[in-house]
């Protein structure tokens, strides 16, 4: 069987998306729930897998609507990291437009409890698939660490799903107390110099025992996940 430019290229592009959270492995060890850009129905399944920057290889997702206004989703990670439940609520709805509330609960190096304020909008397209595209506030703990300490996070999210098969969701979610905030693009930082010795040398960014960002890190506060449905239409030839 001949491979055609389109196919080859197809490959490629997934190979590219698997291989992305092993770039970032060991930038990142916190995880966070595959939302659902359409409203939930009630009794309505979703499922399909996930890769990401926060795990190591790809996960798989579940969503089932417990009504028209909630949704429940399960997520499990191989071998283990990455798993986790959430439960979403819609809060409000106009036409194309809706809140929805979002509380999940996550299981990898730095477990953590996440609540996120979503907003949605959708627009149909000609096929009559209604591509959605989304903003979120997120408040994220980490109770104890790789290191043992607590952090707790607050940032912005965004995410787009341009069609019925995949879509994608990144943010950043910042801890003030282990980093200023005018320093997140500072890579020569170093919490241990004498003008930020006081504050910062008992929140160490990195784990000594495993070398992994600790939960005081920045770049346990990165997310970008890259989501793909099983149960989208097929694309017609």
């Amino acid at each position: 069987m001949q491979l055609t430019y389109s196919s080859i290229s197809n490959i490629f592009s997934i190979y590219r998306l698997i291989a992305l959270p092993y770039l970032f492995l060991l930038y990142s060890c916190a995880s966070h729930p595959v939302i659902n850009p359409h409203l939930p129905e009630k009794g309505k399944a979703k499922k399909g897998y996930a890769v990401s920057v926060e795990n190591i290889v790809p996960y798989l997702w579940y969503r089932i609507g417990m009504s028209d206004n909630s949704e429940l989703g399960f997520r499990v990670g191989l071998p283990i990291y990455g798993s986790g439940i959430d439960y979403s609520r819609l809060l409000y709805k106009k036409k194309n437009k809706w809140d929805m509330l979002n509380l999940a609960w996550s299981l990898n190096p730095n477990y953590n409890l996440d609540a996120t304020y979503y907003k949605f909008k959708t627009k149909k397209t000609e096929t009559d698939f209604l591509k959605s595209r989304w903003i979120g506030f997120r408040m994220m703990s980490i109770q104890k660490g790789l290191t043992g300490g607590t952090s707790n996070r607050f940032g912005f999210l965004f995410g787009l799903q341009p069609s019925p098969r995949w879509g994608v969701e990144f943010g950043y979610f910042h801890d003030p107390s282990s980093l200023p905030i005018t320093e997140i693009f500072n890579s020569k930082w170093d919490p241990l110099s004498d003008s930020d010795y006081d504050r910062f040398s008992k929140k160490p960014i990195k784990d000594e025992s495993s070398g992994l960002p600790s939960e005081f890190s920045r770049m346990t506060g990165l997310s970008f996940s890259v989501f793909f449905d099983l149960d989208a239409p097929k694309k017609k030839k």
